[in-house]
């Protein structure tokens, strides 16, 4: 097909958990991805520069501007942005959460638009400017201005298309509510013990941490060709 025939795609957030997805009303006009390193210089005299040692990568962030526009319909406008100062907000049945001392922690996000995907990334800004009203007070345009920060080491780039980190051949699998990798395996490849294969191809760490609705890459098993 033509892509001039293509219907564009629309970017959302997903969101950890309850497999929520937050659906952009506009695309954004542009990313910003930040990345930096700490290095620390040694004890040095008599030298222009002192010899730097590396010390760790900083986490990655990805800033973007969200537009909302809700002045065809008439409806608030904060119908919209109030999920986006949610994605702020301590969730307790997220993993690593205890409600008996009153610990938590807000979920996670991953920026989704079309084939661009990034990595799993926790708010780290958020700013929501109410630009339009109508005559009562109701808001009906707003724009938002986010950063979202890198969550964990994942060994991903922060923005790629989900299939790029796995060289040989392969398809993709959404989880199902209640599958576990060694079921995904057994039913991929008819043996429960190749689940590490999804997992190294997935970078997971924890796979018993595995939320409905991930895509996951499973690679084809490589052809043991016969001696003769």
């Amino acid at each position: 097909m033509n892509e001039m025939n293509e219907q564009p795609s629309k970017a959302y957030l997903e969101v950890e958990g309850n497999g929520e997805k937050i659906e952009c009303l506009f695309n954004p006009a542009e990313l910003t991805i930040s990345k930096s390193n700490s290095w620390q210089a040694g004890d040095a005299k008599g030298v222009n520069a002192p010899a730097l040692r590396f010390q760790a990568g900083q986490s990655a962030t990805l800033s973007l501007t969200l537009m909302f526009d809700t002045t065809r319909d008439g409806k608030d406008v904060t119908f919209h942005t109030s999920k986006l100062l949610n994605l702020l907000k301590v969730d307790q049945d997220l993993p690593a959460s205890d409600r008996s001392r009153g610990s938590g922690r807000p979920p996670w996000v991953k920026f989704h638009w079309g084939d661009l995907h990034s990595f799993k990334a926790v708010v780290d800004r958020l700013q929501v400017r109410f630009t339009y009203f109508a005559s009562t007070g109701k808001p009906l345009r707003a724009k938002a201005d986010m950063t979202l920060k890198q969550w964990q080491d994942d060994g991903l780039q922060p923005l790629q298309n989900p299939t790029s980190s796995t060289p040989t051949l392969h398809s993709v699998h959404v989880v199902r509510p209640g599958e576990t990798l060694d079921r995904i395996a057994a039913a991929r490849y008819r043996d429960p013990t190749r689940w590490r294969l999804i997992a190294e191809a997935n970078d997971i760490l924890d796979p018993l941490a595995l939320p409905a609705g991930t895509a996951l890459v499973i690679p084809e098993q490589p052809v043991v060709r016969r001696r003769g």
